[in-house]
């Protein structure tokens, strides 16, 4: 599941470049994808920072394997901006008309109409069933409609589409958690940290979890 609003998804790809900006405000951005693979693996942080930027701008979502490495690099700002451009990437379905229909599930979802926003997003699965994100929306407008369980589902259904999405690994222990299953929840809060240590809300939830156990 994500969690960014209509808004804030709106606001990535301005604050990915103002990140960029101030980090690497000398560097020149690679000259095209054959370059910008190249400099994901730069000694470089300033390189490896314009080139997750270069495919966050152009990439689709096949691309997040290439970012993927990157939310461990040793660069704190290269990390964010890696788990910015994952997200960009990963509402990119190769099908503007489906993109569009994607942006308007997110809008109804974050006016609170969550029934037309499963609706819309079930839509966007028949249209599209490969694409990845269509099931993480619909899965966290589920969460949001309380059908736990068949959020669960749709949070299975986008891994079997992309393991490494880190945001439904994160819905799975969020339904969990909603159900009262605290050791299934922390489970998967364990394994989206294993995918992206940058989740500062599920380290957040799993130290809650060890307090009120203790």
């Amino acid at each position: 599941m994500s969690p960014y609003t209509r808004a804030a998804m709106r606001r990535l790809v301005p604050s990915l470049i103002a990140v960029l900006l101030a980090f690497a405000a000398n560097a020149e951005p690679p000259s095209g994808r054959t370059e910008a693979t190249i400099w994901l693996a730069h000694a470089d942080a300033e390189r490896r920072a314009e080139a997750v930027a270069w495919i966050a701008m152009h990439g689709a979502a096949k691309d997040a394997e290439l970012l993927q490495p990157r939310l461990r690099d040793e660069h704190p700002q290269v990390r964010m901006l890696a788990e910015r451009a994952l997200w960009i990437v990963w509402s990119r379905s190769g099908d503007a008309a489906v993109d569009k229909l994607l942006e308007r599930g997110i809008g109804q979802m974050q006016s609170g109409d969550h029934r037309r926003a499963i609706a819309t997003f079930t839509e966007v699965i028949r249209r599209k069933p490969a694409f990845a994100e269509g099931w993480n929306k619909r899965a966290t407008a589920l969460f949001f409609a309380r059908d736990y369980r068949r959020s669960l589902a749709d949070c299975d259904e986008v891994l079997k589409r992309n393991p490494g999405h880190f945001g439904a690994l994160s819905g799975i222990g969020q339904n969990w958690f909603a159900l009262d299953e605290y050791e299934k929840a922390r489970d998967a809060w364990k394994r989206a940290l294993e995918v992206n240590p940058n989740i500062e809300g599920v380290e957040a939830l799993l130290r809650e979890r060890r307090g009120s156990s203790t």
